[in-house]
């Protein structure tokens, strides 16, 4: 049988979905196909932060002028505080820290829409097919998928088709459906009994936090950091919000960050908090919308790839949000899955050294988030001193903080050491690579 161009599949379209089809073309994959339930692209929650080792595979991908060039902030220096207005840390961040590449603040919407005009104008309009939601897969006895899929057009009509591309990646996150039809009985993502609310604040440049903040106790938790530069005199301000939840939220929010909230909801819970003058109800008060959004992870999984199907991002290993780890670890997802594909002429081989690559590293992440990942400190700082304290070196020691940061960045593979290295997931590949016959025959 004469060998043709292999065709990937890709189930959604959000930062892991997009990132993925752009990382294939550049090694050299000329039909992929980005399938993606929304009719328009409708980000979620609010702004990021992009860790140094995803920014390095962005710029692999020639994306960082995009991202610099619009909204994109540079993150400077993280500070972490007791509730009670205690320094417990600060640590320069990105170039500061000794990285050969940013860490980037910025908003979500502004990080999609870099990563959809890129694959727009490298990949083609039609790449990216809206309105299209994945049903159910099936993976043949020879391992390629069969792709069950439902479309509406804009009058409302439903329709249905089926594909067998030779490959199949499941990124549609938290709630795949790709993920599910391969763990059939898993259920819905466990939740952890906690609440984040998160939103946007157009500040004025002079009142704008110049730092990333991270400040509560062992309830609650605020995180506030600038994602813009000045424009007009305002500041674009992330901020996210943590707590116990009053109710039990219905099920059908868990992994679904559209309900929206009023700020006054709880706002008062976080009143007095304030950070050397940064007021976080003030942060709060100049808010335009508000999102609610129970706090959920997924349980590890055994194996992530079966046949030629695999999963990336969220829909691998969908962690609480700490560390700034869940897009950051999706990018470096992306770029692992195609490297692995132009390195391997067998796409399940391929997608099993993606997997030995890839899956230890975001299920020790997953795992240290539960523990509360490198916002411990807070935990232990309020443990320790729960009505506060002068020195937090009388409470923790500087080793033992500096110890708690190092072994996170080291659990991640994102120390500067590791990451300075340069990409491991650049060339060279193999002379012919991935190319199979439609059933699977090399």
């Amino acid at each position: 049988m004469a060998p043709h161009t292999p065709h990937v599949v890709i189930a959604g379209g959000g930062i892991a979905g997009l990132t993925a089809a752009l990382a294939l073309h550049a090694v050299g994959f000329p039909r992929i196909s980005v399938v993606e339930a929304a009719r328009a692209p409708r980000p979620a929650g609010a702004g990021l932060n992009l860790m140094p080792g995803a920014v390095r595979e962005l710029d692999a991908l020639d994306l960082l002028p995009a991202l610099e060039a619009g909204a994109a902030l540079r993150t400077r220096e993280l500070r972490y505080y007791h509730r009670s207005g205690g320094l417990i840390s600060r640590e320069p961040r990105g170039l500061g820290a000794g990285y050969r590449w940013p860490q980037l603040s910025v908003h979500r919407a502004h990080l999609q829409r870099v990563l959809g005009d890129a694959v727009r104008e490298r990949l083609g309009p039609a790449a990216v097919l809206t309105g299209v939601r994945v049903t159910g897969v099936d993976v043949r006895p020879c391992g390629q998928p069969l792709l069950r899929l439902e479309h509406r057009d804009r009058g409302g009509r439903r329709g249905r088709a089926s594909l067998e591309p030779d490959v199949l990646i499941g990124a549609d996150g938290i709630r795949s459906a790709v993920r599910a039809a391969l763990n059939p009985g898993e259920g819905r993502p466990p939740w952890n009994g906690m609440l984040v609310w998160r939103g946007v604040s157009p500040m004025p440049a002079r009142t704008a936090p110049p730092f990333m903040l991270i400040a509560g106790d062992d309830r609650r938790k605020a995180v506030v950091y600038p994602m813009s530069r000045p424009a007009d005199g305002r500041v674009l301000v992330n901020w996210a919000l943590a707590g116990p939840a009053a109710t039990v939220p219905d099920p059908d929010d868990l992994g679904d960050w559209s309900r929206a909230v009023g700020v006054e909801t709880f706002l008062h819970h976080y009143e007095g908090w304030e950070f050397d003058g940064v007021r976080v109800t003030d942060v709060l008060r100049a808010a335009e919308t508000a999102h609610a959004y129970p706090m959920v992870d997924r349980d590890p999984l055994d194996r992530w790839s079966h046949g030629r199907t695999t999963l990336i991002g969220d829909a691998a290993h969908a962690m609480y949000p700490i560390g700034s780890n869940g897009a950051s670890q999706s990018i470096v997802d992306a770029r692992a899955l195609a490297h692995a594909l132009a390195a391997h002429r067998d796409p399940a081989e391929a997608l099993r050294a993606y997997e030995a690559d890839r899956r230890p590293v975001t299920t020790a992440l997953q795992e240290a988030n539960r523990r509360q990942g490198p916002e411990v400190v807070i935990d232990l700082a309020h443990r320790r001193a729960p009505h506060g304290f002068t020195d937090v070196h009388q409470v923790i020691p500087a080793e033992e903080l500096a110890d708690i940061a190092r072994r996170y960045a080291t659990t991640g593979a994102f120390d500067p050491a590791t990451v300075n290295q340069g990409s491991p997931y650049g060339p060279p590949y193999l002379p012919s690579r991935a190319v199979v016959g439609p059933a699977g025959v090399a």
